[in-house]
């Protein structure tokens, strides 16, 4: 469907050669992320990769593929990228860093191919701005939002491909060569699904530009995108039932009438559209609003939205289709992030800066288009031009580097998240765990009972209130309070008593963390029958077993414990942590062999495992 040939230039001081348009773009992002050459891993990357044992062994990648539930979401392009990256360098986090800019420079040349492509002003400031915008550092800075950059490649891969089509009617057309190109477009379409299924919104975004190319659509516009629409719904559908019943984005937290959903997605939408004109503070998780469909103001927002995209339409003559088409663009991409569908970080924050990464293509078009149209039509020198168009994505690649330091680790993560956002109990809890781990319990337990005093409308769950009682209990352990840690326990077993009856998998959580106070408090039998409870309700769940053989082997029950070891380690035999208990326990119980067998295997299958090491070492093994 290739309704414009042109190529180019398209307006502008900048240079339209490919080569040297292309190294500015990938020069540009690697110097403004150049932080992330000494950072770590974050929030979730334990899940997506560190802890993430699909990613050391063919079987592994099996299950990426074919076993629903095997990965946080079902996006089995970023975990086969993930399962590469692991078999090159293993758990070395520059390259999994070093791969996220690299799409994203990628990215950035191909959203300049494709504006170029279709004739918009201001196509190479627009993918500058992409580029090296602050927006974007959430999602190139943090390894697990790979999802964001490998999508949003093989999205634009897509709707090149898709462009390349000629009508059928076309003087000379290659039918054969229309075919392939395709072909490639749904292959590469699929492959952007996924990869992350926000991209399911392409074909309607295809549809848009013919439509604000040629002003009108027919049946024959439509047709070869059915394929894409049922690829996409099929892959939102999926998407959606894993948020909510794997990842468990249900229940009361997510309980909004429609209207509130309305007042949710039109403030979310202008958030964005702030962020992007004015991107500070930036907040790894922002404040989350009271939702109140009584007070007026709040309907403000979805109602400007709603008069913002009339006028565009009643003033299409005069300004043109391209300012309502990056709206629309901007708005139907962002759309599923905006409230209407059920995702599970909504739980602390109805907004987050990797939700727009894809959708504010549109808007940045925009505007880097009306800016060129203006300079034009008041013809400002090509040399300000220059200047001015420097001078701002200067500004926005170094504000981007310096919030790249944020990423390097938890601590700086959290540590940034407090400070903007004081009242955000989650980064405070993480907060907490990061001083607990640093041996520093005074400032952990300072911090976990500020966690306990959250805002009205943001507080935690019965389990996540359970979470802090625990951990307040174990810092009090650490200096010696037993009282107040006994006390802190007992309130943790009254709020994991409290948990909501939900599905198994709660269930089984539920006893385990009663399980583990109970321990802690000394009543043996109650800590026993939680966890058998946990193992008899979910014996697939490798962890619930472990747990229940770790209690039994501090017991000093060994026979029991090594056979629950056993029972565990066939459910999950690449579990570093289950070979390592059983190497322990072996040791303990005088069986040399087999303790060395399982200690070599468990420094084999997580070479960074020091414990394991220090264990094996000890032992004779090394």
């Amino acid at each position: 469907m290739r309704l414009s040939k042109a190529r180019g230039r398209t307006g502008g001081p900048w240079p339209s050669s490919q080569t040297l348009t292309t190294a500015l773009l990938l020069g540009a992002v690697f110097l403004t992320y150049l932080p992330v050459v000494s950072a770590g891993y974050i929030w979730d990357d334990d899940f997506y990769v560190t802890n993430n044992l699909h990613l050391r062994t063919l079987a592994g990648l099996k299950r990426i593929w074919l076993a629903s539930g095997a990965t946080p979401q079902y996006y089995p392009l970023v975990f086969s990228s993930f399962w590469i990256e692991y078999q090159l360098w293993g758990l070395s986090p520059l390259g999994y860093h070093l791969i996220n800019v690299l799409l994203h420079g990628v990215g950035a040349v191909l959203l300049y191919r494709a504006l170029t492509v279709l004739a918009v002003p201001g196509a190479f400031l627009a993918a500058a701005l992409f580029a090296v915008h602050p927006v974007q550092v959430e999602s190139v800075a943090w390894v697990t939002e790979r999802k964001n950059v490998l999508s949003g490649v093989f999205y634009l891969l897509a709707f090149l491909a898709y462009w390349r089509l000629a009508p059928a009617d076309e003087a000379g057309a290659d039918v054969r060569r229309q075919w392939r190109w395709y072909a490639l477009s749904l292959v590469f379409f699929g492959c952007a699904v996924l990869s992350k299924s926000v991209t399911c919104s392409l074909p309607a975004a295809i549809l848009l530009v013919i439509w604000w190319k040629r002003g009108r659509l027919t049946l024959r516009d439509i047709v070869p995108l059915v394929p894409m629409f049922a690829i996409g719904l099929a892959a939102a559908w999926n998407t959606a039932s894993l948020e909510a019943h794997h990842v468990g984005a249900q229940g009361a937290e997510w309980s909004w009438t429609p209207l509130e959903r309305c007042l949710i997605a039109g403030r979310a939408a202008w958030f964005y559209v702030g962020k992007l004109l004015w991107p500070r503070p930036l907040i790894f998780i922002y404040p989350k609003w009271l939702i109140d469909a009584s007070q007026g103001w709040q309907s403000v927002f979805p109602c400007a939205a709603l008069l913002l995209v009339a006028g565009l339409w009643l003033g299409r003559r005069r300004m043109g289709l391209g300012p309502l088409t990056g709206v629309l663009l901007f708005g139907g991409t962002i759309l599923p992030a905006l409230g209407f569908i059920n995702v599970y970080p909504m739980r602390y924050s109805f907004v987050a800066d990797h939700f727009q990464y894809l959708a504010c293509i549109g808007l940045i078009a925009t505007m880097a288009g009306l800016a060129a149209t203006m300079a034009k039509r008041h013809r400002i020198p090509a040399k300000w031009q220059f200047v001015a168009s420097t001078a701002l994505l200067a500004a926005l690649s170094l504000t981007s580097l310096a919030r790249c330091f944020d990423y390097q680790s938890r601590e700086t993560l959290w540590t940034a998240t407090v400070r903007d956002n004081p009242n955000g109990w989650m980064a405070i809890f993480h907060l907490g765990g990061v001083r607990m781990e640093q041996g520093r319990y005074d400032e952990a337990i300072a911090l976990f009972q500020q966690a306990l005093r959250p805002k009205p409308g943001n507080e935690p769950s019965d389990e996540e209130q359970g979470d802090l009682h625990h951990f307040l209990g174990d810092c009090y352990a650490a200096i010696g309070d037993s009282k107040q840690a006994a006390a802190q326990y007992l309130e943790a077993a009254d709020d994991y008593g409290r948990m909501p009856a939900g599905d198994l998998r709660s269930e089984a959580q539920r006893h385990n963390s009663l399980g583990i106070v109970h321990g802690k408090l000394g009543e043996t039998e109650a800590a026993l029958n939680h966890f058998r409870q946990a193992v008899e309700i979910r014996p697939d769940d490798a962890k619930m077993s472990q747990n229940l053989g770790e209690f039994l082997f501090h017991l000093q029950r060994y026979e029991e414990s090594a056979e629950i070891f056993e029972k565990a380690l066939a459910v999950d035999p690449s579990n570093a942590h289950l070979h390592y208990d059983l190497g322990v326990l072996y040791l303990s119980t005088g069986n040399r062999p087999l303790a060395l067998k399982h200690l070599r295997e468990a420094v084999r299958i997580e070479p960074g495992f020091k414990q394991a090491r220090a264990v094996l070492t000890q032992a004779g093994g090394q």
